[in-house]
C-alpha cells in the first residue's frame, strides 16, 4: 500500500494560509499602531464576516499546477487542475472540473473529496455546511502562536499596507494537532491593508525541519510559500494567486514539490440574507 499522508501534509500547507469582511478604520499619525493592535484589528475582521445577517456569494475560477521534481530539479510528475470556487462569508466551496485538461471523472472527484477530508484531519478543522473556512484563519487560536514586529507601512497595488515580520513564541506553544508542530518552525511577513485589515499579501518559511509523525513516515526540510490576495468589491478579498516549494522525506524516499495556484473571472453571484 502507498502512503501518501507526507505528501498531502506539504500540498495542503497552502491552505492553511490565507482570510475575509469589513470593519473601518482611519489611520492617525500622532498615534501609530503597533503590530499586536494591527494583527488584532485584522482577526476582529475575520470573525466578523461569519456573524453578517446578510452574505455576498462569489464564484470565481482558480488552476492549480503541482509538479513532483527529482534529485536533479527534473520535474517527473505534473498535474493541472481546474476548480469552479464559490465563496460566502468566510467559507469556500470548491467544484472540480478538470484534471490535465480533461472533465474530472468520478474518480478524481472521489480522490480530491478524500484529499479534502485528509487536509481538514491535519489541520483540526471540521467542514460547515458551507464549506472549508480556508478564507478565513487567522483567528484568536493562530494568532496566540506568534509574535509580532511591525516593520512599517508600504504601498502594496496601489494602497497602504502595514508590512508585519513574525515568528513563532518562545517557549513554544503546545503541540495538539499534527499541523501545531509545523506552525512552531515557521516564520516570515506578512502585508496587512491599512484601511480594511485584510491580508493583502504573506511570505512564509520554514525555519528548521520538521519530523511527521515522530520522523517515521517523513519529515518537511524546506517550505516558502507566497500568498497574495485581490481586493474584488468593498471589503471583500480573495486569495488570487499562490506558489509553495516543499522538500522533504517521505519514509526513506527524498521528495521535492512545487505547487502554483491562479486565480480569477471573480464575479458575484447573489447577497444571501
Amino acid at each position: 500500500m502507498r502512503f501518501v499522508l507526507p505528501v498531502r501534509i506539504w500540498l495542503g500547507i497552502p491552505a492553511l494560509f490565507a482570510l475575509s469582511e469589513v470593519v473601518p478604520s482611519v489611520l492617525a499619525a500622532d498615534t501609530p499602531l503597533t503590530a499586536d493592535q494591527v494583527i488584532a484589528k485584522a482577526v476582529v475582521r475575520s470573525q466578523r464576516v461569519q456573524s453578517k445577517s446578510s452574505q455576498p456569494v462569489y464564484t470565481y475560477t482558480k488552476v492549480t499546477v503541482t509538479e513532483e521534481l527529482d534529485s536533479a530539479g527534473k520535474v517527473k510528475e505534473r498535474k493541472e487542475k481546474a476548480y469552479r470556487v464559490f465563496f460566502e462569508g468566510g467559507s469556500t466551496r470548491l467544484k472540480l472540473v478538470e484534471v490535465n485538461g480533461h472533465p474530472a471523472n468520478e474518480a478524481d472527484l472521489k480522490k480530491q473529496a478524500d484529499n479534502e477530508s485528509n487536509l481538514r484531519q491535519i489541520g483540526g478543522s471540521s467542514k460547515s455546511a458551507k464549506g472549508d473556512a480556508r478564507e478565513n484563519l487567522l483567528t484568536p487560536e493562530l494568532v496566540s502562536r506568534f509574535s509580532f514586529k511591525l516593520l512599517g507601512q508600504t504601498q502594496l497595488n496601489g494602497r497602504n499596507a502595514y508590512q508585519i515580520a513574525f515568528q513563532p513564541k518562545s517557549p513554544e506553544p503546545p503541540v495538539r494537532r499534527m499541523v501545531d508542530r509545523l506552525l512552531n518552525r515557521i516564520s516570515g511577513t506578512i502585508w496587512i491593508d491599512a484601511d480594511e485589515f485584510e491580508i493583502a499579501r504573506a511570505d512564509v518559511r520554514l525555519g528548521s525541519e520538521v519530523d511527521l509523525l515522530g520522523g517515521v513516515v517523513g519529515s518537511l526540510k524546506k517550505l516558502a510559500y507566497t500568498m497574495t490576495r485581490t481586493r474584488v468589491a468593498d471589503g471583500v478579498w480573495l486569495n488570487s494567486f499562490s506558489s509553495g516549494d516543499f522538500e522533504g522525506r517521505k519514509l526513506l524516499d527524498w521528495m521535492r514539490i512545487k505547487t502554483r495556484s491562479q486565480s480569477g473571472n471573480f464575479r458575484l453571484l447573489r447577497v444571501t440574507s
